[in-house]
């Protein structure tokens, strides 16, 4: 299988820095508060230790690669790289502070701006998922095994459950959720952790309003999201771009299991208007 060394250098590393991180869980905790740009976001020992531990194998393993890993200095030489390594360490640090379990290691491959390889793992469960582009989406737990993963079929807006984030809503996303009519939801940390809500169907659409999520937030759950035949765009409709200057998702997020995605964005578009957000 093409990117099969890929995939299993990412899945080695991905439970390495888990185990890593999981030295750290109990405390104490040096937590430091890092800006990026009208962002700030907390980072501990363990998402440097955990950055460190990737960054390192994977240039040692791909030397020709680019990387753009949330705890490394970006620079532009990525940009000129057709294969870039996309790592979050430590996806959901609130959550590993809080000591709430929603906390994910991802690692994604993007070629010529495509996602080909993606891996979430959750350290405190055990819970993997991986996929390869078109190879299909799976899931590995310690008490199913491997398994490929598919979304629902779920087509009524009214009948999806929403996977939302645990941190206090806004009215915006109340709006959101008022118009689009849904009655159920899931409530857990980290981008990957919402997106595995979905590949294993527990959820069939999670939306995010703020532009502030970042290429290695996104990169490895769209892959697995997309191979288990769900999709992921920004708030507007439009696709994500990786490997580009911009780091965050200025437009948002939408992700569902494909079936009403483009009557969620039809939906949201006047609520969009109603905000003042526009394609940026």
């Amino acid at each position: 299988m093409k990117y099969d060394y890929e995939l299993r250098v990412g899945v080695e590393l991905a439970r390495e820095a888990g185990g890593a991180i999981l030295e750290h869980y109990e405390g104490p905790l040096d937590i430091e508060q890092k800006s990026y740009d009208d962002d700030v976001e907390p980072v501990t020992q363990a998402d440097k230790i955990a950055n460190e531990l990737i960054v390192t194998r994977l240039a040692r393993e791909f030397p020709d690669d680019g990387i753009l890993a949330e705890e490394s200095i970006d620079t532009q030489r990525r940009l000129n790289k057709s294969r870039v390594w996309m790592v979050d360490p430590l996806d959901g640090t609130s959550g590993f502070i809080a000591g709430n379990g929603d906390f994910a290691v991802q690692i994604g491959l993007v070629e010529n701006g495509e996602c080909v390889v993606g891996i979430v793992y959750q350290p405190l469960t055990g819970v993997l998922y991986h996929a390869v582009l078109g190879s299909g989406s799976w899931v590995e737990s310690r008490e199913s095994g491997l398994e490929q993963v598919h979304v629902s079929e779920k087509q009524t807006l009214g009948s999806m459950r929403l996977a939302a984030s645990r941190s206090h809503r806004s009215p915006r996303m109340n709006k959101v959720v008022s118009r689009l009519g849904f009655k159920e939801e899931i409530q857990r940390g980290s981008v990957g952790i919402k997106i595995g809500l979905l590949v294993e169907r527990q959820c069939d659409v999670y939306i995010h309003l703020s532009p502030r999520t970042k290429q290695w937030d996104t990169c490895a759950p769209q892959l697995i999201l997309t191979e288990a035949g769900g999709r992921l765009t920004d708030l507007f409709g439009e696709p994500l771009n990786y490997n580009v200057p911009e780091v965050q998702n200025r437009n948002g997020l939408v992700a569902s299991n494909g079936a009403s995605h483009d009557l969620i964005i039809d939906t949201l578009a006047p609520l969009l208007v109603e905000f003042g957000r526009h394609p940026v």
